[in-house]
């Protein structure tokens, strides 16, 4: 096919005038990607003179692999986020992995913008339209007014293992781009013309099993959040495109069964579940870390649009990788996407709208299902690695910024980082044979714990210090199982912390929670509201502001907790955690007084809710079931169906750690890129088994720089996190524009767009008022609509849900005898106090009931308290027998009874009504005076008559005449009369039958 016309649009700059790029920067750069090499291309301006050389082999693959010509074909891993010495994922050139500025726009980056030299703003694209020729895919992608276009080009025709990409650096309008599509249209009228596929809402990346490249498109999107005006959504439909020339269905048919079957495997990854993406917030880093990044870029005039993802988290880091070589703005085309979980509720304060936010983060690295990946493996990445985040925020404004203007700086945000993790230990377990629990085995003895220090020192990075360990496996087995895992991780904190300075040692504690919630009268819930409180006092919560009108601060370490499986244990012991975390936000925002919120409240209620689902989705995706053991299971509020509700979700678990787990393994391998096909290796479902593509190779380790065994940590990284200042004054000192750093209204406030409240996610959200009652009271006065006031259901209203409504548990005191005996009523010598009623005699024909004065006497004894009463001697119980009291309760009480209405006047002695008697008992005497007549009890005649036949006597009782055939009484007899039976007869009855 010659290309002559085909796909033919404006080639030359000078055709249109984009709004904001000039012909001279307006290129087109074409770039292929092998499997072996990464060629290089010249770009040409649009005269066609060479202007430079561009070098795509900057950035490697996610898994390469070198020529097999060499002789050594090695497999090296992805670089991790912070240096290691020697560490074989090192570029070509020396130049180690910047884990603070991992990702960068491309050369296109570096032009500057004006006199300031301040790099380009990134087009940010929203929606996005696919058309196909039968050679080219063309995407036009727009912003979220559908004002400005880009347009990206991808060749069909290229051969198995090489991507041809061309990206239009210039921004069109709309009449501009339809005259670019036009175009397009008559170029290839000849074969088809340009059709449209569909639209589609983000690229995630290219990928390439055994043939052709497939692009990975996000086809359906639901909001899931908003974060200072940004919005956050979850994946629910992607759509794997093959980059061929062929329709669908030959292609289908033509494939070997090896690219079959990869794409079966990549398709047991459901992306439609627990996937999200933004296109304006980094969801990737924490709220403090992006607040702390923009003020940074603020300070030193950089552009604060440049993507800084922490690429721990981006799980699309692998098909990003095509995208990054031969894009030069790959971020504005491809979505980062996080895996984990996210949700957001609304507090409603008589008012004051309170957004609570859960983020929880996976981690890419060691990543897998629950007994195939424990432990950690060689590079220091442990096992279900889970990074959670709480934010806080008042909603007075949307933005992060604060009135002044000063660039985020808004005081009403908090966050509050948790982190869990498998313990940082060579460990298995075989899941081989049919024990629900197998063995726990330590696989490999290390006397200088390497990977664990990686490990504590990729903390010490992210997190700065003190790392809190809380440690909630049993400390005692009658078979030792988790202990073993107990006394390693313990002489590892105890030996890295022989390195560590003064004040910042890693703080370790370890409570057995699963025999503390089986003893009788095991406080679990408070023991570990004790460790939360010591937990959030040492490490702190972040809390945005300015340091001259506010007072900001910021988390300094992290809470680390683990159990087995970092599960159920775990996520009820990062509720407690966050729970004390939650008080002394809401406390920091103003909203409470103190820092405590009291349990079964409707903000714990709903923050209850929201850390539930969090572990259940945590649990789906490491374990395959939901959570088994809950926080109504530590606070013994489990309903009688809880335990065998328990038993399916343990069963289900079983089952996919038994059968499935297998299948869910090749696809994270597969997705993630940690297997990559190469002619003449083994295939994924050959291998016995993956240890090698979650470690690295050997033989590296002989070239590697030993690092140092007790000064494994690097110093900058125990260093506290500041807080940089807030700048003052208008952005355009900078050399920006205030649309650079808020632009947040053009997706949360659509302009010249028609909406409802319905449709908005803010209206939708969940919120407190679900747990209000429809009617709460008669007057609704007497309610109380606070969201921190405990409401208790009926049948837990004497339950004890949490410490502080627990009373002092009972204790023996031992008296001396010479002293007087405690709580003794009434000394032997005392006189016994009389109770003296009134003189007239009380009655039930009284109107108003007369109450009963107990004279004060001159010597006043506190009454017996008969809650001691199981401590009193044999002299006591005599005492107080001879001398018995009565409390001000029990005298209210009997008064209460003998004056209470139902007490009705066995005898009458005297036959004259008081003339305060009762309406109602008047009514009751005039009724029997004149009980004569029937008509005063509503009876009428023909009801009479019928009772009057009733009682009348007969001279033959027993038999039956021809009128009582009518009667239902005598309704049997006339069935016998007819020759059935008195008896209830069965179908297979010879009368019944005969009946029939």
């Amino acid at each position: 096919m010659e290309e002559g016309p085909v796909d033919a649009y404006p080639s030359s700059a000078s055709e249109y005038e984009p709004p904001s790029t000039s012909p001279e920067r307006r290129r087109t750069r074409l770039t292929a990607v092998s499997d072996a090499q990464v060629e290089r291309d010249t770009v040409t301006d649009s005269n066609g003179d060479p202007e430079r050389s561009v070098d795509d082999d900057g950035e490697s693959d996610d898994v390469t692999v070198k020529s097999n010509a060499s002789g050594d074909s090695e497999l090296s891993q992805d670089r991790p986020l912070y240096p290691r010495v020697g560490d074989p994922s090192d570029d070509e050139d020396g130049r180690q992995y910047n884990a603070d500025h991992s990702e960068d726009h491309g050369p296109a980056a570096e032009q500057g913008d004006g006199a300031s030299g301040a790099p380009t703003r990134p087009f940010r694209m929203h929606k996005f339209t696919l058309y196909e020729t039968n050679a080219r895919y063309w995407i036009a992608g727009a912003d979220i007014r559908d004002t400005q276009f880009k347009l990206l080009r991808i060749d069909r025709t290229s051969p198995p293992g090489r991507l041809a990409v061309t990206e239009d650096e210039a921004v069109y309008d709309r009449q501009q781009m339809n005259d670019n599509l036009a175009a397009i249209d008559r170029g290839n009228k000849a074969t088809g013309g340009l059709r449209l596929k569909y639209v589609f809402w983000g690229l995630l990346g290219f990928i390439r099993f055994t043939e052709s490249y497939y692009m990975l498109l996000i086809t359906k999107r639901q909001q899931v959040a908003i974060i200072g005006g940004h919005y956050v959504y979850q994946v629910e439909a992607t759509d794997l495109v093959p980059l061929t020339t062929g329709s669908s269905s030959s292609f289908m048919r033509n494939r070997n069964a090896e690219e079959a079957r990869f794409l079966s495997i990549f398709n047991n990854l459901d992306l439609s579940k627990s996937f999200y993406f933004s296109y304006s917030y980094n969801i990737t880093r924490t709220l403090q870390q992006n607040i702390i990044l923009q003020r940074e870029a603020l300070l030193e005039g950089r552009h604060p649009g440049t993507p800084d993802y922490n690429n721990v988290f981006v799980w699309n880091h692998h098909l990003l990788g095509p995208a990054r070589r031969v894009l030069d703005h790959a971020y504005d085309w491809c979505m980062p996407i996080v895996h984990g979980f996210i949700d957001q509720a609304a507090l409603d304060v008589f008012g004051r709208s309170i957004y609570i936010t859960i983020v929880g983060r996976r981690s890419r690295f060691f990543a897998g299902a629950r007994f195939l990946k424990r432990g950690i493996n060689d590079l220091g990445y442990v096992a279900n690695d889970v990074e959670t985040e709480q934010i806080v925020s008042e909603m007075l404004t949307s933005s992060f910024h604060a009135p002044g203007p000063r660039l985020y700086s808004n005081p009403t945000w908090t966050s509050f980082v948790h982190h869990r993790g498998s313990i940082p230990l060579y460990w298995s377990q075989d899941n081989s044979g049919v024990t629900p629990k197998p063995d726990i085995d330590l696989n490999l003895q290390d006397p200088f714990y390497e990977p664990a220090a990686l490990h504590f020192d990729h903390l010490f990075m992210r997190y700065g210090c003190p790392i809190y360990v809380l440690n909630l496996i049993k400390s005692r087995e009658r078979t030792p199982r988790e202990s073993k895992l107990l006394d390693a991780f313990k002489h590892c904190i105890e030996f890295l912390n022989q390195s560590l300075p003064e004040g910042k040692k890693i703080i370790y504690k370890a409570f057995d929670m699963s025999r503390a919630s089986k003893t009788r009268g095991g406080d679990v819930i408070g023991n570990l509201e004790t460790i939360a409180d010591d937990i959030v006092a040492k490490v702190g919560f972040f809390h945005n502001g300015d340091a001259d009108l506010d007072e900001p601060h910021v988390q300094n370490g992290v809470a680390r907790t683990n159990c087995v499986d970092c599960l159920d244990r775990t996520n009820a012991a990062q509720f407690v955690i966050g729970k004390q975390a939650f008080g002394r936000q809401l406390h920091a925002l103003g909203v409470l007084g103190s820092s405590h919120v009291d349990y079964d409240t409707d903000a714990v209620n709903i923050f209850t809710h929201m850390f539930h689902d969090h572990g259940d989705t945590i649990a789906v995706q490491y374990g395959g079931s939901h959570l088994v053991n809950t926080m109504a299971t530590y606070r013994k509020l489990n309903h009688w169906q809880a335990h065998s509700q328990n038993m399916v979700e343990s069963f289900k678990r079983y089952y996919h750690n038994s059968f499935l787990d297998n299948q869910r393994q090749e696809a994270y391998n597969l997705f993630l890129g940690n297997y990559v096909w190469i002619s003449g290796q083994p295939m994924l479902w050959d291998l016995t088994t993956d240890y090698y593509l979650h470690h690295s190779d050997p033989r590296s380790w002989l070239r590697r720089e030993r690092r140092d065994y007790y000064q494994w940590f690097t110093p900058e990284y125990l260093g506290p996190r500041q807080l940089p200042p807030a700048v003052q004054g208008r952005p355009e000192t900078t050399g920006h524009e205030i649309v650079d750093y808020d632009d947040y209204w053009l997706e949360f406030y659509r302009p010249t767009t028609l909406s409802s409240f319905l449709k908005l996610y803010t209206y939708r959200m969940n919120n407190t008022q679900r747990y209000l009652p429809d009617r709460p009271a008669r007057d609704h006065k007497t309610f109380d609509f606070s969201p921190f006031k405990p409401r208790l259901e009926p049948h837990r209203q004497n339950s004890i849900d949490s410490p502080e409504k627990k009373p002092l548990r009972k204790g023996v005191t031992i008296v001396d005898p010479t002293d007087p005996p405690p709580n003794t009523p009434l000394d032997a010598q005392t006189p016994r106090p009389h109770i003296k009623f009134n003189d007239e005699p009380s009655s039930i024909l009284r109107e108003r009931m007369h109450r009963h004065s107990v004279p004060v006497v001159a010597a006043t004894l506190d009454p017996a308290d008969k809650a001691q009463m199981h401590l009193w001697s044999l002299n006591q119980f005599h005492t107080n027998s001879l001398n018995p009291s009565v409390t001000a309760s029990e005298t209210a009480e009997y008064s209460r009874y003998i004056t209470h209405p139902l007490t009705l006047p066995l005898v009458t002695t005297s036959t004259d009504i008081p003339s305060d008697t009762n309406l109602d008992y008047l009514s009751y005497l005039s009724r029997a005076d004149d009980a004569l007549d029937p008509e005063d009890f509503g009876v009428s005649d023909h009801d009479m008559r019928e009772f009057e036949a009733f009682l009348a006597e007969r001279e033959e009782v027993l038999t039956v005449l021809e009128e009582d055939g009518g009667k239902k009484r005598y309704k049997a007899y006339k069935q016998w009369l007819r020759g059935k039976s008195l008896f209830k007869q069965s179908k297979v009855d010879p009368e019944y039958l005969s009946g029939v």
